[in-house]
């Protein structure tokens, strides 16, 4: 059961609203700093490998320790504040904060008790390590699953802004996948002092994505 409830909580099918954002790539392509398939895995890379494996990833994996000892709810909260300032502009916060208040109005309709509901501003990463708690998902695959429903998305983000077909899609998400149990496994080594990232390049295209003049996502 854990594995199918695994699936569920990475399909693009959950109803977070994660389809809406791309995370600064609409403005990366718009500007002309992603042209092709050899730019989009560099932008992804970079950030799987010097982003999530350093900041969301070891932070789900803290979440979960602390839920499933039944921690208190100080060190959640903590870490729930730490992601979103760590996200450095309005549109990356708003992104964090509306899918973190899906995932827990979701959670709280399927009768799952998680302490998100207290939280003036969940975020998703909050969201889904305790659903991931609270289905018995092994820490180690339910950080699997984030970046896997992370990555689905830029890619068809990339599908809807650039000229990218599905095949080309799919052959770069097998060579990302590549990447991922590395950085599953540097995600596992962390330690609360060596937690945090910043990509001035990402930051930068999500600011100039709240001006942008024509767009398809939100983010």
């Amino acid at each position: 059961m854990p594995l199918f409830r695994l699936l569920q909580l990475s399909s693009s099918t959950l109803p977070v609203g994660g389809y809406s954002y791309s995370s600064g790539l609409e403005s990366a392509v718009e500007k002309g700093w992603i042209k092709s398939s050899s730019h989009l895995k560099e932008w992804l890379s970079v950030q799987m490998t010097d982003s999530l494996s350093l900041l969301d990833l070891p932070i789900i994996l803290f979440q979960m320790s602390t839920l499933n000892s039944h921690g208190d709810e100080h060190k959640l909260r903590f870490w729930n504040q730490y992601i979103l300032a760590s996200r450095e502009t309005k549109e990356l916060r708003l992104t964090e904060v509306e899918m973190g208040r899906a995932i827990s109005r979701l959670l709280d309709r399927l009768g799952v008790d998680t302490p998100l509901k207290t939280f003036e501003e969940p975020t998703f990463i909050t969201g889904f390590a305790a659903a991931a708690t609270a289905w018995r998902i092994q820490a180690t695959l339910a950080a699997s699953g984030y970046l896997w429903s992370w990555l689905e998305n830029q890619i068809m983000a990339a599908i809807k802004t650039m000229r990218f077909g599905q095949s080309d899609a799919q052959e770069l998400l097998g060579e990302l996948m590549q990447l991922a149990p590395a950085c599953i496994e540097k995600s596992s080594q962390q330690v609360e002092n060596t937690i945090g990232s910043s990509l001035p390049g990402l930051a930068m295209a999500s600011a100039h994505h709240e001006t942008q003049y024509s767009r398809i996502f939100r983010s």
